[in-house]
């Protein structure tokens, strides 16, 4: 009997994988948080005998490399990655045994990378599973364009062979567990659904459906922006990414908080939009733990950049430590938890701003403020408040100058992004209203829309 566990990494969208039988297993593009493989694997009873690569990575650091140095198992990444570390290369055809009638067979599915592979489970020798890395996903596939602008098309078409060569190879009850596309910016649109199967995705996913020049056509005219942060990801993994100190960092008081900011250096507040905003170290800026921590913060801040992290608990800052080392942002240089009256010198007042929704704009008049918009190009495409400014959340540390003169009501899609922006139209000493609200409800609330 083989098992398969999935480990999901829900703020970066992604997924890595234990798979094997009765005493060893495999582990599939492992997070650089090797501690939840290992308690997987412990759960289990099992040892972990191979670590595997379905590429080298663009929006995460691996764990894979210290995974298999701490349990002594063989690593197996793609022959084709140019790395700097001993590993095994994996080439197509190659089969592993991973237990007792369990094997996994690499199978070379270029397009998201030019050497990706996917690797095929099989129990007692017919395919179970595939893992199909940042291949084929639940509804799509992986962006082709993160490697090199010149090589986009071409991936592009190799994404919709390997696609095919998939579907054909497999057959239709094979599970597929890819790797992107709950999240990811990896993915070239987001997964609708949490499983499916080789037969699903034959129905369903147009890598299968349309003809290559129709894929490709709309396959690129759909990316998005890139994270900044990915281009710091893949030469990290493929230099060999350092083992994880997740240690507490050194503590701040409020002199070291304020003369921090003073420096230059980024100051991040933790806690929920709605605290934030009802007070807060003047300067700071608001990157909710619960929400998209590592893509945004990794995506906005100046790369290397010391950040001070504040929490409203040790739990919550540990929790933000372990997001952020796994996209490479390893040790804050500080750390403080508690709330403003810990983190601001004696006499020092904190700093708010007002939260409103669609509605109280629509009161006020849309046409007496400077609304800002700070969705990402495709959201916007579907509409937006007629005269509003456009300016996406993970630019605008780099544009307030373009932000015209007056209080600024800034809105997104739900509430999260909104709440950073305007932290750093605060930080910046601007007037600044928050819309917290969906917007669904601007339409509902009376404000004049556009589109075209």
């Amino acid at each position: 009997m083989f098992f398969i566990d999935t480990i999901e990494l829900e703020g970066l969208g992604n997924r890595s994988y234990l798979a094997g039988g009765e005493q060893t297993a495999v582990a599939v593009d492992p997070p650089r948080d090797i501690d939840h493989v290992l308690a997987a694997a412990a759960r289990r009873g099992v040892r972990i005998s191979h670590v595997v690569e379905t590429h080298i990575h663009n929006d995460y650091v691996t764990g894979g490399l210290e995974l298999a140095r701490t349990t002594g198992a063989e690593y197996l990444v793609p022959a084709g990655a140019r790395v700097s570390f001993p590993r095994v290369p994996v080439s197509d055809g190659d089969t592993v045994d991973i237990d007792a009638g369990v094997t996994l067979t690499a199978m070379a599915t270029p397009g998201h990378t030019p050497h990706h592979t996917s690797y095929v489970l099989h129990d007692a020798g017919s395919p179970v599973a595939a893992f199909t890395g940042g291949s084929l996903l639940i509804g799509t596939v992986g962006r082709p364009d993160l490697v090199e602008p010149r090589l986009t098309e071409q991936l592009a078409r190799a994404q919709h062979a390997s696609a095919h060569r998939l579907a054909t190879d497999l057959p239709d009850a094979t599970a597929v567990l890819p790797t992107h596309g709950f999240g990811s910016f990896c993915s070239s649109a987001q997964s609708e659904g949490d499983a499916s199967t080789i037969g699903k995705e034959k129905a369903g996913n147009t890598a299968l459906t349309v003809d290559v020049d129709t894929f490709v056509t709309d396959l690129l005219a759909g990316l998005e922006d890139v994270p900044a942060y990915y281009a710091h990801m893949g030469p990290t993994n493929a230099a060999g990414p350092a083992p994880v100190d997740l240690t507490p960092p050194a503590p701040a008081n409020a002199e070291e908080i304020a003369a921090r900011l003073e420096a230059g250096e980024w100051v991040v507040d933790l806690r929920n939009r709605i605290a934030f905003a009802e007070g807060h170290v003047a300067g700071s800026f608001n990157f909710e733990a619960d929400g998209k921590l590592a893509t945004y913060l990794a995506w906005m801040i100046p790369w290397g950049k010391p950040v001070t992290l504040l929490a409203e608990s040790a739990g919550q800052l540990a929790d933000a430590q372990r997001e952020l080392v796994r996209v490479g942002i390893d040790r804050p240089a500080a750390a403080a938890t508690g709330g403003p009256d810990r983190w601001l010198r004696e006499g020092e007042p904190p700093a708010s701003f007002p939260r409103s929704t669609f509605a109280g704009l629509a009161e006020l008049g849309a046409d007496r403020v400077v609304v800002l918009d700070v969705r990402r190009d495709a959201e916007r495409a579907g509409g937006w408040i007629e005269g509003s400014v456009h300016i996406p959340v993970h630019e605008l540390h780099r544009r307030l100058g373009e932000v015209p003169d007056g209080t600024v009501w800034v809105h997104c899609a739900g509430g999260m992004r909104a709440a950073i922006a305007a932290s750093l139209l605060d930080a910046a000493g601007r007037d600044v209203v928050a819309v917290d609200d969906g917007f669904d409800c601007a339409a509902d609330a009376g404000l004049p829309l556009t589109s075209g």
